[in-house]
């Protein structure tokens, strides 16, 4: 069986996106799989304390909201070991294998300075990744370049200093979920960021899906076929998209009034569980704890052997 591994960080309010791309098919994969709050990565830029931690219960709140009862749930800052190999693998980096990821240039493009953790960002997400040797990791497009370093890291300390970690394959999601744009913009992913007005967030209440929806770009097409997928027609093929993910029904749909109903119901029934269960445990909070709790010490357990090895091989 393949290890499952997943994080995500609570740098904002999950959205329909995170639910439909990552939450819903890590329910459908919990057999040996570890799945992260991952709040040491929202620390990487300028933070909010009070919205980290926040931001990070919500999180976690959802995870067991969404059905993930029966993986190893953590919080990342709760197992020491990641933070600990993640400075052993910045001893084995480069400056320009760094300086070339993607996500630091983007970052940092038009600012005056970034912080340190940004930069060394990817060694973090690598020790994440090799403290639980799963042989395979799906990624996106936006995360290959981040895994195939994680790669290269396992390879090179492997050859310096003995084989210590499993090399993962990197493998293409292919999940079948759909790909959630922005509503006002749909040539952008749907942003976890708190003033993103185009995103759907999973606590967000039914009038105020229903006017986000509404607003909702398309375009001036009013033909017979106006409501169809196209490369032209961005914010039209991601309402389409959405409804079909939420398990709504696109035929005889003619008009962009009637799509974005039809969108606003299909949301509406599928965020309605998560609510109402996110409910439910935010009136109990202990339990949630307690689940996260357990799950980190069976993380420190399965990590501590790695990190122990690593540390060995590499003079320590």
């Amino acid at each position: 069986m393949t290890r499952t591994l997943s994080l995500l960080t609570p740098s904002g309010r999950l959205t329909l996106g995170s639910y439909l791309g990552a939450l819903l098919p890590m329910s459908q994969r919990q057999e040996d799989a570890f799945y992260g709050v991952s709040d040491l990565h929202a620390m990487t830029t300028e933070h909010d304390p009070r919205l980290l931690r926040a931001y990070a219960d919500e999180t976690a709140t959802l995870f067991l909201a969404v059905g993930l009862d029966r993986a190893t749930l953590f919080r990342q800052s709760h197992v020491p070991a990641h933070a600990q190999l993640a400075y052993l693998l910045e001893c084995v980096a480069t400056t320009g294998e760094l300086n070339r990821m993607i996500q630091f240039k983007e970052k940092g493009r038009g600012v005056d300075s970034t912080r340190v953790s940004l930069f060394t960002y990817p060694a973090l997400m690598a020790a994440d990744i090799l403290l639980y040797r799963p042989t395979q990791v799906p990624v996106g497009a936006d995360q290959r370049q981040h895994v195939e370093l994680t790669r290269d890291l396992a390879l090179r300390f492997n050859r310096r200093y003995g084989e210590v970690f499993t090399v993962p394959e990197v493998v293409t999601a292919s999940d079948g979920s759909a790909r959630v744009m922005d509503l006002l913009h749909p040539t952008r992913k749907m942003s976890k960021s708190a003033d993103a007005a185009g995103s759907i967030y999973l606590l967000d209440p039914p009038d105020v899906v229903r006017r986000k929806v509404a607003r909702a770009v398309t375009d001036s097409d009013t033909g017979p076929d106006a409501v169809r997928r196209s490369p032209d027609k961005p914010g039209v093929t991601n309402l389409l998209e959405i409804l079909a993910a939420c398990g709504g029904e696109a035929e005889g749909i003619t008009t962009y009034g009637a799509l974005k109903q039809a969108v606003t119901d299909a949301v509406v029934a599928t965020l309605e569980p998560i609510q109402e269960r996110y409910a439910d445990l935010s009136s109990d909070l202990v339990h949630v704890t307690q689940v996260f709790a357990d799950g980190a010490g069976g993380c420190r357990q399965v990590t501590a052997p790695v990190l122990a090895a690593a540390m060995t091989a590499i003079g320590l």
